[in-house]
């Protein structure tokens, strides 16, 4: 099993979207709290040496709020999975390698916000992920 802290408040990219124009055509991109949460994740992650992930998985996230409001569990987890293919810990966050989600939940701590990532080798008879 491999086991990532990502530090910091958990951010949704669908929350706050922009629309900016390009080249005469409109683009829709996340919010700005969105591209720092992402910048700092990764900052977090990369730097070690690891083989992206290309086998069946189960990624299990619990993400630490700082808050008791309301959040779209399925936002956060598409981010987090965003996150790690971009990282290099994916190779892909397609569901032939993130089988499942199971244990993923939103949880409360006021003083240190987090998502504490897991993953867990699903297949029978390999190995478990270490890196």
């Amino acid at each position: 099993m491999l086991k990532l802290v990502i530090c910091g408040r958990p951010i949704t990219k669908k929350n706050s979207s922009r629309i900016v124009t390009c080249g005469g055509y409109p683009r829709l991109l996340p919010s700005k709290a969105y591209v720092h949460y992402q910048k700092d994740s990764l900052r977090q992650i990369t730097g070690r040496d690891r083989v992206k992930i290309d086998q069946p998985i189960n990624l299990k996230v619990l993400y630490y709020m700082p808050t008791r409001h309301r959040v779209d569990l399925v936002n956060l987890l598409e981010a987090t999975c965003d996150i790690l293919v971009d990282a290099g810990v994916l190779a892909d966050d397609n569901s032939k390698i993130v089988v499942s989600h199971d244990g993923s939940r939103v949880l409360y701590d006021k003083e240190n916000p987090r998502a504490e990532i897991y993953i867990e080798n699903i297949k029978e008879g390999c190995s478990d992920i270490t890196m």
